[in-house]
């Protein structure tokens, strides 16, 4: 019969003492395990609610961009039309001061005036494209300003001003044509028109005697800070493509942060889970070395 020898009182204390020091320390991991699991989901969200503001930031941020491309499309094509506008001022000004060529002057004038309407109508379709696409975007985002909105609607309402008054300028030109050699009041009619056309697109107020003394200083490109009528042509758009530059670049601003915030939250959630994995691994270990002994 075998017999079964029992352990000194010490020794049991003794592995007692070991098994529940090594229960406390799985135990202990257990609870980091759990803790590294909870902040893994917790970044994981924050990631998810990163990425997809960051997908529509980008959206943004792309019609910002878009959006600046067309105003500054429509600015730079409103400076070509009111250097079409003081070109015809200047060749008014020759025409009137020349009546011996007036003939000749007052055909090139209505040439000049028809390719001048041709731009303005280009001008009014872009304008118009412009505002559409600004109301499709208003649908879809309704942050975007309602005074923009507004401000484009009243840019394509000027711009069609614009051509039904170059369309009147046309036809007197016409009229002044047979009958200028032998008139002197048609060419002065010439120069008002031409006058009137200028100052619609850059909303001067000046009278014909002023205009004829200032001519040759009216600068040969437009400066937005000159202009006395911030309801013109030129001054609405200007101001479109400014509002376009700040909305593009509060879009940039916004969408370069938020791509910043999600790099810092991924790189967080990479080290949560490297951090994880490692204790999931030393608690395994703990667990098979625990049932080992």
């Amino acid at each position: 019969m075998k017999t079964h020898q029992l352990e000194p009182p010490i020794l049991q204390k003794r592995k007692f003492g070991i098994t529940e020091r090594k229960k406390a320390e799985l135990d202990e991991l257990s609870n980091e395990v759990l803790d590294a699991q909870n902040t893994v989901v917790q970044l994981q969200a924050v990631v998810n609610s990163l990425t997809q503001k960051s997908a529509t930031y980008n959206t943004f941020f792309i019609e910002a961009e878009n959006n600046r491309a067309h105003a500054l499309s429509n600015k730079n094509l409103i400076n070509q039309v009111v250097q079409n506008a003081l070109d015809l001022l200047n060749n008014s000004e020759t025409a009137f001061d020349e009546m011996v060529l007036a003939d000749a002057k007052t055909k090139s004038l209505a040439k000049m005036i028809k390719n001048l309407m041709d731009k303005l109508i280009y001008s009014a379709e872009i304008i118009n494209k412009l505002s559409n696409i600004v109301i499709r975007k208003k649908e879809q985002n309704p942050l975007i300003s309602d005074d923009l909105v507004s401000m484009i609607n009243q840019a394509g309402s000027d711009a069609n001003n614009a051509v039904a008054l170059s369309l009147v300028a046309l036809q007197s030109t016409f009229a002044a044509q047979a009958s200028n050699i032998e008139s002197e009041a048609d060419s002065t009619l010439e120069l008002t028109q031409a006058v009137n056309l200028y100052g619609i697109l850059t909303g001067t107020t000046e009278t014909l005697t002023e205009s004829i003394n200032s001519m040759y200083g009216v600068p040969l490109t437009f400066d937005e800070k000159g202009t006395r009528n911030s309801t013109c042509l030129v001054s609405l758009i200007y101001t479109a493509y400014e509002n376009a530059s700040t909305t593009y670049k509060e879009a940039k601003v916004a969408n370069e942060e938020t791509i910043k915030q999600l790099a810092e939250a991924t790189s967080n959630l990479t080290t949560a889970q490297i951090k994880l994995k490692s204790l999931q691994s030393g608690l395994a270990a703990g667990n098979a070395a625990a049932l080992a002994s």
